[in-house]
């Protein structure tokens, strides 16, 4: 799910209001980034001499900033009045704001319009703020207004957000209770509406938010809500076409369960209200212990009184209690585990050496006591360092490890194959080798948490570990349900979704690995120069910013990635062919489609009409609208099928519109300079859209071919009836 808009018909669905809504956020904020610097330039301006007498240039220059602050008032107030007229319940307030505002701007125009003042001074120069406190009480007053609206408007975001949240959970209940295919389908399509409503507006708010912990919060919530859209479709199916198959209900209950903590999360988090019980991760991640411990060691060094013995005590051995998580684990090495050992003591050892200088140092204001205890801090402090390399080795290791391990998913590919045999036997065996993957990879995410280093990454170590225990449980009831029913079409279909759930977060998991050591070995936030990618262009900041070249294996991932798509335009193009009608509206999408993967294709090998990193985000912004009004022509088609035919085309576009909303936000979303990266993941999703849109293609053409043929069909079947009427 994404910050964009749905396809044609959809996200305007019974709500006129949300097309102007969603983005008043942003209206707003752009009309007060362009207030308050103007506001900055009068204040400037007022207090650049400190008598009255300005020249007419200076006066000048106050009269346009004057004006250009009451226009932008003007246009900020619109905005406010419209708002207020979508919401009368925050109608008054809005409008008093608003009324604030566009007074302040006009008594700013008026203290600094020329054309007020009749009487020149002799010397020719002019007299103007002469109550000079009377501009500063309107510029304050418009501050104070613009906050007003901006407060308000963020109200209104949120409950927005809860009203599609409630519109959401009520269709879910309905969809649980369904018992008819035919129901199912209907009330399926008003909640795919919905959900890509609810992505767009939760999508703005991620990208409002200045929290980096709320955001990454927001993230992960959202990407269960993603994910587990299609695994609703095909679990209810499934249900639908089994219903006393006990563990399909529990697949299925499974699913809409995670769903509804999901959407309370995203409550949560715009709300900002906490719930009872939960617990801070900052104080279960060894390496945020460790960061808050030397800030309180290093603090000695100012104040001698700032901590207490017993205090430093305590918070260290805290911190070493939770290497236990790395000493205890079966995956951790011998020597790995000594080591860890070793150093805890080392560090407890440094401290009682810390401590014992700190209380000479009170009684004792000698130079020798001072550098006692300086060298005191400096070696406790590189004791935990050497502690946290330790640590963060073995973590990553034991990651890397078991991302290499499981990378082909043989157990995956086995449980498949003994579900469709229908061996119980086998399923079982599979089934156990699954969770001990499972509980392997729920360890190592806790690890990684410790050692993650930043509260984001933290989250992002959470969100897997509660996918991985999930997703695990779910996949092995879906097997499950396929064993007892083998020839089961939809039962494969089900497995295969979450089996590809968990191919997915196996993906993700690599990459927050690479995330967490950029962030170790401080390369976060670098520049990458890759290809065709733009390089610095200033010359004065070539000294200073030395972009590092990606390595080969990032090198070799681009080439593989463009390689792919390339392929998949070619299998795109093949599939257009086939069709008679080339003017058809999903043949026209899909082409335009084929061509601008093409062009990103021919970008991956420094060619093409694409030359800078910038032309090809603009180009996929393109290519997102695109797939989306695909979307809307595919869903328009479905309407002439029978509804097997038509559950088949909405499983495919559930697939597609996801990716285009995410697509739209990566190109949106600054990734600091990290140009390499920001890449990486446009062509990654552009790859995954195109594979959806092979499919599409091939599946919308058989299925008018079969249309066509049913039409056919009745047609010869009602001439044949008329004419042995006539005989």
């Amino acid at each position: 799910m994404a910050a964009s808009s749905g396809p044609a018909g959809v996200s305007g669905a019974g709500q006129s209001g949300f097309a102007f809504d969603s983005g008043l956020e942003i209206k707003t904020r752009s009309v007060e980034q362009t207030l308050l610097p103007l506001v900055s330039q009068i204040t400037t301006l007022i207090n650049h001499k400190d008598n009255t007498k300005k020249s007419d240039k200076t006066l000048q220059a106050i009269q346009r900033v004057g004006q250009a602050v009451n226009l932008a008032v003007g246009r900020f107030v619109k905005v406010g009045e419209a708002i207020a007229n979508e919401n009368w319940d925050l109608k008054e307030e809005i409008n008093i704001a608003c009324i604030e505002a566009k007074q302040a701007g006009e008594t700013i125009a008026a203290l600094t319009d020329i054309s007020s003042l009749n009487h020149p001074e002799s010397d020719g120069q002019i007299m103007i703020f002469t109550d000079k406190t009377g501009v500063i009480k309107a510029a304050r007053l418009l501050l104070s207004s613009v906050t007003k609206v901006l407060l308000l408007a963020d109200r209104v975001v949120i409950k927005q957000i809860i009203t599609s949240r409630n519109k959401v959970l009520a269709t879910m209940e309905r969809l649980e209770k369904v018992n008819s295919f035919q129901e199912f389908v209907q009330i399926f399509s008003q909640f795919g509406n919905e959900m890509v409503e609810f992505a767009h507006l939760t999508g703005d708010r991620q990208n409002d938010l200045k929290d980096e912990k709320k955001k990454a919060r927001m993230a992960a919530a959202r990407a269960v809500l993603e994910k587990c859209t299609m695994m609703l479709l095909t679990a209810s199916k499934t249900c639908l076409r089994h219903p006393n198959c006990e563990s399909a209900h529990k697949n299925k209950e499974g699913v809409f369960n995670r769903m509804k903590v999901a959407l309370d999360k995203v409550i949560e988090i715009v709300t900002d209200c906490k719930p009872g019980g939960e617990t801070d991760i900052s104080s279960v991640s060894i390496f945020t212990g460790i960061k808050e411990f030397k800030m309180n060691i290093e603090a000695l060094r100012e104040n001698l009184y700032f901590q207490s013995k017993e205090s430093l005590f305590a918070t260290l051995e805290v911190i070493l209690e939770r290497t236990e998580d790395f000493t205890d684990s079966a995956y951790t090495s011998h020597e790995r585990r000594e080591r860890i050992l070793e150093l805890s003591t080392q560090a407890r050892l440094e401290l009682q050496q810390l401590l014992s200088v700190w209380i000479q140092s009170q009684s004792k204001k000698t130079k020798s006591i001072a550098e006692e205890l300086e060298l005191a801090v400096l070696k406790i402090s590189h004791s935990l360092n050497e502690l946290k390399k330790e640590l963060h080795r073995t973590a990553t290791q034991l990651a890397a490890d078991l991302l290499k391990y499981h990378a082909d998913h043989v157990v995956l590919k086995a449980l498949k194959l003994t579900g469709v045999e229908g061996n119980l036997e086998g399923l079982a065996d599979y089934a156990c080798k699954l969770s001990e993957q499972k509980e392997q990879l729920v360890e190592v995410c806790r690890l990684l948490r410790h050692i993650s280093g930043t509260e984001p990454l933290e989250i992002t170590c959470i969100h897997a570990e509660e996918t991985f225990q999930v997703t695990g449980q779910q996949i092995i009831s879906a097997a499950e349900t396929l064993t007892l029913h083998p020839s089961s079409k939809i039962a494969k279909e089900n497995l295969d979704v979450f089996c590809e759930a968990w191919e997915s977060q196996i993906g993700d998991m690599s990459t927050l690995l690479r995330e967490i050591n950029d962030v170790f070995e401080g390369r976060r936030g670098e520049k990458y120069g890759y290809l065709s990618l733009p390089k610095p262009m200033n010359n004065a900041n070539l000294k200073s910013l030395k972009p590092d070249k990606p390595d080969s294996e990032e090198q070799a991932k681009i080439a593989k990635l463009g390689l792919k798509l390339g392929l998949l335009t070619s299998d795109a193009n093949c599939e257009i062919k086939k069709w008679g009608d080339q003017e058809n509206e999903i043949v026209r999408n899909g082409r335009t489609m084929s061509s601008m993967a093409y062009s990103v294709y021919l970008f991956t090998r420094g060619e093409g009409p694409l030359k800078t990193s910038q032309d090809l985000i603009h180009q996929l912004e393109v290519f997102a609208e695109e797939g989306l009004k695909l979307a809307s022509s595919v869903q328009v088609f479905s309407k002439q099928l029978k509804d097997d035919d038509k559950l088949m085309l909405l499983l495919e576009i559930n697939k597609l519109i996801p990716l285009c909303h995410q697509l739209q936000t990566v190109t949106k979303t600054p990734l600091q300079n990290q140009v390499f990266l920001k890449v990486d993941k446009c062509i990654t999703k552009t790859r995954s859209m195109m594979a959806i849109l092979v499919q599409l293609l091939s599946l919308c053409y058989k299925l008018l071919k079969k249309l066509q043929m049913e039409n056919n069909s009745w047609v010869s079947v009602t001439n044949k009836d008329s004419m042995d009427g006539k005989t």
